[in-house]
This record gives structure tokens, C-alpha cells and sequence, in this order.
């Protein structure tokens, strides 16, 4: 049996994010959480009340939900999404990475077999990714685009997570921007990559590099150094302009026979009033119209990418 309420299992930073959305959308949820001082935080910034005691002690009590939303820490993705699929759970929104590595995405995958399960990559709902996509159809598709992987701050271990996660962080976070490049460029099909150096948190690489060709038939480059300057950034060029994301919540273009820059003004302020990406990425998925997300079938085939990119044996 199941339960019709939504459930959001989480109570950390990104949870709140989605209870944000969830309260302007006007949707009756319930709070999973697991220790006492994220519940505490969460319920004093968004007036919500917490069910502490985790997934486990949640589905014993309860019947599990239609639809949840999973916003836990990255080391917990795979489990809490298993445990709410052969609970019964039949939608999932679940936050990105979805796992730590393809052996969790595959466990994930296995006990979706009758579910919909959507990996949670925001940034693919920015309004300035929204104006790009625009872009790109009305100028006959991508021809080539290139992007950085370079994190900031660089070379300072993200210690407010567990060994893990920083062992794996191409996966926890490069992966994000990863994902919208491929997104708006076509995966790559013919390509080549490079990794080299080392940091004590990142012992497989710290400088990145690559090329290659898409399934568009789009040409493609990428670079990043996590021991030097820099951030995440996505150019791409169209037969008519070049679109330049960086920051990725900002698109500038630059139409050809020109070197004049233009910002694209959003169409709303949904990503001013809530964390980027995330009102759009929610309705979406609520609505079951979620056509530009990242289906778990999907994210399952782009682990291996990321795995390349990243030197993880």
C-alpha cells in the first residue's frame, strides 16, 4: 500500500531549496530526516516539521509515498531511493549524482524497473539554459562548444563532506556542469581524454582535459585545473552566434560578423527568488512534463563518461 502525501526525505540545504518551491506551489508534503540538528535547522528556516529517525524508521511507520522527492547527502542517494522503490514508491525526483558510482546508479536502476525515477541536474532548468535551447533550435543545432571543469574554490578540500564524496567530487559536482554540456551538445561519441596530477582529498586527478566529437556531429573541447584559478563555464557556437554561460545562470551572446557581447534578460524571476533551476525542475516533474530532465536510463550511460573524464579506475 501507499501513501498519496508527498514526501521529501531530507532536511539539509537542497531540502529547503525544495520546500521553498514546494510551499509557493502550494503542495502538502512531509519532511523525512535522519539527525536532530539538520531537522532542527531545517524546521527553524522553513516552518516545517521534521520526522527524524531516516528512511527506515519512516517506511516502518508508513506506508511509502506515490511520489517523493530524495535530497539526502550523495553517499545516501542510491540507498534511500532503493529503499522508497521496493517500498513502492513509483516517482522519484532524486538529487544529483543519484549515487557514487555506477554500482549504486545500477542498484538504483534495478529496483526502478517499474518506476520513473528523474536524477535531479538543475541546472539544465535555468532561464538562461531555457534561452540557449531556444537559441540553439531557432539557429539549426549545435556545431561546437566547449566548457570548463575547473572548481572554486580551487584546491581546498570540500571538508564538510564525508572522505567518499571527496573522493569522488567529478561525480558530485563537476558532473553538473558535465551534464548540461552534453545536454545541449549531443553525448560524445569519437572523443579522447586526459587526466593528470593528484590532491591529498583527489587522488586520481586534479587537471583535466578532452575532445572530441558528438552525436550531433558537433566538435567539442573541455578543460579544468583544481590547482588553479578559474569556474565552470559552457561557450556555445551555432551557425548564427556563439552563447556564453558563465556564470551558467547568465547567458551572453555574440551573433556572427560581430564582437559585441549581449545579455539575455530572464523571462521570470523564479531564479532570483528561489535556488536556480529548481522551481522549474520541480513543477516539471509534479506535472510529469519533465521533457529536458535526466531520466535515470540516461544518467546510467553518463556515469561512464564521467568515469573517463575523471581517471576513476
Amino acid at each position: 500500500m501507499t501513501g498519496s502525501k508527498l514526501w521529501l526525505v531530507g532536511s539539509g540545504p537542497m531540502a529547503t531549496a525544495y520546500a521553498a518551491v514546494l510551499d509557493d506551489l502550494g503542495r502538502d508534503f512531509e519532511v523525512i530526516g535522519r539527525g536532530a540538528i539538520s531537522a532542527a535547522m531545517f524546521e527553524r528556516s522553513s516552518g516545517h516539521p521534521v520526522r527524524t529517525g531516516g528512511i527506515s524508521q519512516a517506511l516502518s511507520e508508513s506506508p511509502a509515498p506515490i511520489t517523493a522527492i530524495v535530497a539526502v547527502t550523495v553517499d545516501q542517494l542510491a540507498e534511500t531511493a532503493c529503499s522508497l522503490l521496493r517500498a513502492g514508491t513509483s516517482r522519484i525526483l532524486l538529487e544529483k549524482p543519484g549515487g557514487l558510482g555506477l554500482g549504486e546508479i545500477n542498484s538504483v536502476y534495478k529496483a526502478a524497473e517499474n518506476a520513473s525515477v528523474v536524477v535531479a541536474y538543475n541546472r539544465r532548468q535555468y532561464a538562461s539554459v531555457w534561452a540557449a535551447r531556444r537559441a540553439i533550435e531557432d539557429d539549426g543545432g549545435v556545431i561546437s562548444f566547449t566548457f570548463e571543469v575547473t572548481e572554486w574554490p580551487h584546491a581546498t578540500e570540500p571538508v564538510q563532506f564525508s572522505e567518499a564524496i571527496r573522493q569522488r567530487w567529478f561525480l558530485a559536482q563537476s558532473s553538473h556542469v558535465v551534464d548540461l554540456a552534453f545536454h545541449l551538445g549531443g553525448r560524445p561519441t569519437d572523443w579522447q581524454t586526459w587526466t593528470s596530477g593528484s590532491l591529498p582529498w583527489h587522488p586520481q586527478s586534479a587537471r583535466f582535459a578532452g575532445a572530441g566529437m558528438t552525436e550531433y556531429g558537433a566538435t567539442f573541447s573541455y578543460h579544468g585545473d583544481w590547482e588553479g584559478p578559474g569556474r565552470w563555464g559552457l561557450e556555445v557556437l551555432t551557425r548564427k552566434r556563439r552563447l556564453v554561460l558563465q556564470p551558467l545562470e547568465e547567458l551572453r551572446t555574440m551573433p556572427i560578423g560581430s564582437l559585441e557581447m549581449t545579455t539575455i534578460a530572464p523571462s521570470d524571476d523564479l531564479d532570483v527568488r528561489f535556488k536556480p533551476g529548481v522551481h522549474r525542475q520541480t513543477t516539471a516533474f509534479l506535472n510529469g512534463a519533465d521533457e529536458v530532465s535526466c531520466r535515470l536510463s540516461d544518467h546510467e550511460k553518463n556515469l561512464a563518461d564521467y568515469k573517463s573524464m575523471a581517471g576513476y579506475p
